[in-house]
Order: C-alpha cells, then sequence, then structure tokens
C-alpha cells in the first residue's frame, strides 16, 4: 500500500472537529502574539520619542 493513496483518502474527507480546534487555537495564539508584539513595539517607540 503506497502513502499517495493514504494521502488521497485523508484529502477528501472534512476535517474532524479536534483539528479545526487546534487551528483555532493556533490562529489565537498568533494573534495574540501579534498583539503583544505590536503593543510593545509601539510603547518602545513612543518612549523613545519623549
Amino acid at each position: 500500500m503506497s502513502s499517495t493513496a493514504v494521502t488521497r483518502s485523508m484529502a477528501s474527507r472534512p476535517p474532524r472537529v479536534r483539528e479545526q480546534a487546534r487551528d483555532a487555537v493556533t490562529l489565537m495564539a498568533f494573534s495574540a502574539a501579534m498583539s503583544a508584539g505590536l503593543t510593545a513595539t509601539l510603547f518602545v517607540l513612543m518612549h523613545l520619542g519623549r
């Protein structure tokens, strides 16, 4: 049995709930990290401008 047959059958099935939940958590963590990074950058720039 080749791995391409398994890959094709997995690609045709809809994503599982836990996969969608993992993607949602990843997106939330990325968003939080970007927000914190942007906030820190703006904070530093504001204090350097004084």
